[in-house]
């Protein structure tokens, strides 16, 4: 479990294939403190720790992992956002976040708000996926606040310090980001949902 509070950003040095899966040697400054079997949050998806050499460590994806989210499109160089996990009786400065990835966003459009970039999201309608005006929502691992909730889409607004420390500050028109909506929000819309089937039976 996470905050979506990033810690720092890594780099893709090196992937390897391995059947359908992916495995990725990542750079961090994070490395030395890390441990075989961690879990540890990339771009908002939970990975195990496989191995540590020096300033490098390995994680897998599974093909099912690289479906739904944008770790396939990373290629050496690319910027990752990592985080580890939830300490019990810490502070928790973002919402509650699982590292299990809904469905993948696209980049809609970018505008600088002379304090902050309003970044426009598109997501797919169906599935339960929904956000409410100035709730959480992760996006490639970052917990964030909804400012403009629509169908099927949402807006968020991000500062300058979260620009710069985490990949955000990277995105480009057109480009995909891993997207978990909140946990809660998930709960009440599939019980709303069984509830209105239930009236609809009886």
């Amino acid at each position: 479990m996470f905050t979506g509070i990033i810690e720092t950003t890594g780099l893709v040095k090196e992937i390897s294939a391995d059947r359908n899966n992916l495995s990725f040697s990542i750079e961090s400054e994070l490395s030395a403190e890390l441990k075989v079997d961690q879990s540890l949050a990339h771009n908002g998806v939970c990975l195990t720790v496989e191995a540590i050499d020096g300033n490098t460590y390995r994680v897998t994806a599974i093909h099912e992992t690289l479906q739904k989210t944008n770790l396939g499109e990373l290629k050496p160089g690319s910027v990752v956002n990592l985080e580890r996990s939830l300490q019990f009786g810490g502070r928790i400065d973002g919402h509650i976040v699982q590292g299990h990835v809904d469905v993948k966003g696209k980049v809609e459009s970018l505008s600088d708000e002379g304090g902050s970039l309003r970044i426009s999201i598109s997501h797919p309608a169906a599935g339960g996926y929904l956000t409410v005006e100035k709730g959480s929502v992760c996006v490639n691992g970052v917990s964030l606040t909804v400012v403009n909730s629509r169908a099927g889409g949402f807006e968020i607004a991000v500062i300058p310090y979260t620009l710069g420390h985490t990949n955000l500050g990277n995105l480009k028109e057109g480009d995909s980001v891993n997207i978990e909506f909140d946990v809660l929000g998930k709960y009440a819309a599939n019980y709303m949902s069984l509830y209105a089937d239930m009236v609809k039976q009886s």
